[in-house]
């Protein structure tokens, strides 16, 4: 909720005072939230903007030039965040680097109706909005590339950063609840910052203790019954279970 907040800082420049358009946009956003693409019909967004339907199609054509605006008023936001976030006088591109990558994740994981609907849309000012997102991207790619840091040319470097910043949204989303682990935003993170740069990734510390072994136990346990009676293979299931969960981390 907190990243939500610091989003909703920012209202695009055209929906700066509370017109119509403003408020149908905003009602669009409240209910693509909290009920995804198919609580946006005309009808629901007309009557929580306290409006008729008919105003709809007046400013926006039909819901796709609805969503369209959804898109522009995200990417308004974005952008104000991401701009407010770049620093190109910053200490350590590398740090800086980071920064920019955890703000575009933290985003689509905090917002992913909105991020999915900002992602799939094309034209007008979305367009204009998502070249301005990779002129960000591409100069704290040329910062690095003036360090003497970068580990492969400046566009590869780039589609490196997004790919990764867009797989680990879409990894987060697709994984159920009980079993994310923010561990792997960080990972994925260090990895792009180990493929792009020269720094030195700041990896999660390996695992010690019996954990490892655990899990090698467990992978090289047969498959075919017979071996350990069912009682003996739930006991060892246990134990290996305690020593090295599927998810999460070894008790202690």
């Amino acid at each position: 909720m907190e990243a939500r907040r610091r989003y909703h800082r920012y209202m695009p420049s055209s929906d700066a005072s509370d017109t119509p358009r403003r408020r149908i946009v905003e009602a669009a956003v409240e209910l693509l939230e909290s009920g995804g693409p198919d609580a946006v019909s005309t009808r629901a967004v007309a009557a929580a903007a306290g409006m008729q339907p008919p105003a709809i199609y007046r400013l926006f054509g039909d819901k796709e030039g609805l969503l369209l605006a959804v898109a522009e008023h995200g990417y308004a936001q974005f952008l104000e965040s991401k701009r407010a976030q770049f620093d190109p006088q910053a200490a350590d591109p590398v740090d800086e680097l980071r920064r920019g990558w955890d703000m575009v994740v933290e985003f689509g994981v905090s917002r992913p109706e909105l991020f999915a609907v900002m992602n799939s849309a094309t034209g007008g000012r979305t367009d204009a909005a998502h070249r301005a997102g990779l002129e960000i991207l591409h100069g704290r790619v040329r910062r690095l590339a003036a360090r003497g840091l970068l580990r492969v040319n400046e566009e590869l470097a780039a589609q490196i950063i997004r790919a990764t910043g867009l797989g680990a949204v879409t990894t987060w989303h697709s994984t159920p609840a009980e079993r994310r682990d923010p561990t792997l935003l960080t990972i994925l993170r260090e990895s792009m910052i180990g493929a792009v740069t020269r720094a030195e990734p700041a990896m999660p510390a390996a695992e010690t203790g019996p954990a490892p072994a655990a899990r090698a136990l467990r992978a090289a346990l047969p498959d075919e019954a017979g071996v350990l009676s069912d009682a003996e293979q739930r006991l060892l299931h246990e134990w290996l279970s305690r020593l090295a969960p599927e998810n999460g981390t070894p008790l202690a």
